[in-house]
């Protein structure tokens, strides 16, 4: 008999946290499913201690290096559940998220995103709840009326939050595998299933997004990634303001990073794509400044970052 949840998690080198992760996922309360861990060619113990932990409900999968996109394709290859849960290997789950997951399902059952809300965690003293715009800050859980305008703040789709039915993959599509290192690669395959599927949330925090400082990509890392180029949405984003404003921000985003980075063909092409009316006078002051000022300032938001102060240009 097939489980109900697949739970794939793409792991490279992450020795310290793979333990932690997997534990949270065996001490669920919801307890039918499976675990495909898919080891994309770690140089470090991490799959020694997935190994050791000599489960029966978790599958290795050994790889080389290929990204997490493809990574997670394989995860959905090897799935037989019927809701994809996607965790990434150094986040964590409270023991009640596979339930509010099939909880969701069973009152949505066309829903093609399930989802449940999470902290961010920078470290044991800055733990921040996230804010989503039109979502009740009480306990609540629905269909999100619009998921564009409610992720401009934080994303209600965070992929260590989500499920998916297995079936929204033959009609959406699977992670696009010329993304790479984190470069938007979930992002683009959440919006083309918002666009095609409703969203369901349940705004109970269930998981626990690790942002602490080892975790994070540097700056210097932009020019070896390939990211999400956003413009196959045309006619959607034409039809739909939210998607348009969504898509702005993420494409100043990645703007910014290239201009840092040195590389001005990159920054060009995405902010040639934005709407200027879509984005922050801040924001636009940022596009204008010289290189090394702008670099003065990220090292300055980084520094702040590390004192606990927290802050975005994007509102």
């Amino acid at each position: 008999m097939n489980p109900f949840f697949s739970v794939i998690i793409p792991l490279f080198n992450k020795e310290n946290e793979i333990k932690s992760t997997l534990e949270s996922v065996l001490s669920q309360t919801f307890q039918d499913f499976e675990v495909i861990v898919i080891d994309d060619g770690s140089t470090d113990n991490s799959k020694k201690i997935v190994e050791d932990l000599n489960n029966s409900k978790i599958k290795l999968i050994s790889t080389r290096n290929n990204g997490v996109s493809t990574a997670r394709n394989i995860g959905i290859a090897e799935a037989k559940g019927e809701l994809i849960a996607f965790l990434d290997a150094d986040d964590i789950w409270f023991e009640n998220h596979l339930q509010l997951l099939s909880d969701l399902l069973i009152k949505y059952p066309n829903a093609g995103i399930l989802a449940t809300n999470y902290e961010i965690f920078y470290n044991k003293n800055k733990i921040v709840k996230p804010y989503f715009i039109d979502i009740p800050s009480e306990k609540w859980s629905g269909i999100v009326a619009d998921f564009f305008k409610s992720s401009m703040i934080n994303r209600i789709a965070w992929t260590s939050a989500i499920a998916i039915p297995k079936r929204a993959f033959a009609k959406v599509g699977n992670f696009d595998e010329n993304i790479t290192m984190g470069a938007g690669e979930d992002t683009d395959l959440w919006i083309r299933m918002a666009i095609e599927f409703e969203v369901a949330f349940n705004n109970q925090i269930t998981v626990r997004y690790n942002l602490s400082a080892e975790n994070r990509i540097s700056l210097t890392k932009t020019l070896t990634r390939s990211f999400a180029k956003l413009n196959q949405f045309g006619t959607q984003e034409i039809e739909n303001s939210s998607l348009k404003k969504y898509l702005d921000l993420y494409r100043t985003q990645y703007a910014l990073k290239h201009k840092l980075a040195g590389d001005v063909k990159t920054f060009n092409f995405y902010k040639n794509q934005i709407n200027l009316a879509n984005i922050t006078w801040k924001t636009k002051t940022l596009f204008i400044l010289p290189v090394f000022m702008l670099k003065i300032l990220f090292f300055i938001k980084k520094y702040l970052e590390h004192k606990n102060v927290l802050f975005s240009i994007y509102d």
